[in-house]
């Protein structure tokens, strides 16, 4: 997958990913409205609500950037019904053409780690058969429990040719209570920077590596660090935009090359029309301000090169 992510990079000169991450305060009331007239103000009528709001979204914007990256909690508090639009929604996404990087932060002791790759990344055996579950392409991963709780993910993404994000520093503002921590006079994440690079090293393609990190955008002297130790790694690069990373801060994620990272955008894409530069397009046109936001964040981030 490393190899597909990389050509519809270069294809689409946008090193950008979105993320659906919808919340109901996000969601045009009109929609909300219609959802609820058929299901009720129910967990029904939220994932139904919330699946209309990502598929004109998705419409809008699946031919400008290569990957959506939604993240599964904000389908997970509807419960069953949320889940099922998760599902959904990186159907979808694949019909559409676009990667999806399942944003999941995954991680636990080895069986559990491997139960979690195989439902998210690989197949799980019922009987005489096998089924993928969730089918996304990458997904995020905790490094916390170390190897142990990486490797299950590694196996199955090599299994599958599909690939990792493992946290390494994170873009919220207490993420320094333990990743800053030092040892033996160094951050805890150049640490975990150094294992990432090397879990990567055991599953590589032809120029980066299928295991990626998650380096947010509002450290980038860290980043430029980071982008030291782990040369060959894809880095995940959250914070731009409505979190306050500008795009001049994005250069360090980047390898001479012009490659090597891939920055996320989610409320600042799939709420634009609630932003004040993007309010002419209104709640009807929710979507079509969702392109325009994805259209100006490329010229934002194409200027830096």
């Amino acid at each position: 997958m490393i190899h597909q992510l990389i050509s519809q990079i270069k294809k689409l000169e946008a090193p950008v990913v979105v993320g659906l991450d919808p919340m109901l305060g996000f969601i045009p009331e009109s929609i909300q409205k219609r959802s609820f007239a058929e299901y009720g103000e129910t967990l029904t009528g939220a994932a139904d609500a919330i699946w209309e709001f990502n598929r004109q979204i998705v419409d809008a914007i699946c031919d400008l950037i290569p990957a959506v990256k939604p993240q599964i909690a904000m389908y997970e508090q509807f419960g069953v019904e949320g889940v099922k639009i998760y599902q959904r929604t990186v159907d979808y996404c694949h019909e559409k053409g676009l990667l999806v990087i399942g944003d999941v932060k995954r991680g636990d002791i080895g069986s559990t780690s491997a139960a979690y790759a195989a439902g998210h990344l690989g197949h799980v055996k019922v009987g005489s058969q096998s089924f993928s579950a969730f089918r996304e392409d990458f997904a995020t991963v905790n490094p916390y429990f170390g190897t142990d709780g990486i490797r299950p993910f590694v196996d199955v993404c090599k299994e599958e040719k599909k690939g990792l994000f493992i946290l390494v520093k994170t873009s919220n503002p207490s993420s320094g209570e333990f990743q800053d921590r030092l040892i033996d006079g160094r951050p805890l994440y150049e640490w975990v920077g150094e294992k990432v690079a090397a879990w990567g090293e055991d599953h590589m393609g032809d120029t980066y590596s299928y295991i990626g990190a998650v380096v947010g955008a509002t450290y980038p002297e860290m980043g430029k660090v980071l982008r030291k130790i782990m040369p060959k790694t894809y880095i995940l690069v959250p914070g731009y935009g409505a979190q306050g990373a500008s795009a001049k801060e994005l250069k360090p994620y980047f390898n001479e090359d012009g490659l090597g990272a891939i920055v996320n955008s989610s409320r600042g894409i799939i709420a634009a029309y609630k932003q004040e530069k993007y309010r002419k397009f209104g709640p009807e046109h929710f979507a079509e301000a969702s392109r325009q936001a994805v259209l100006d964040m490329l010229t934002d981030i194409r200027s830096i090169f």
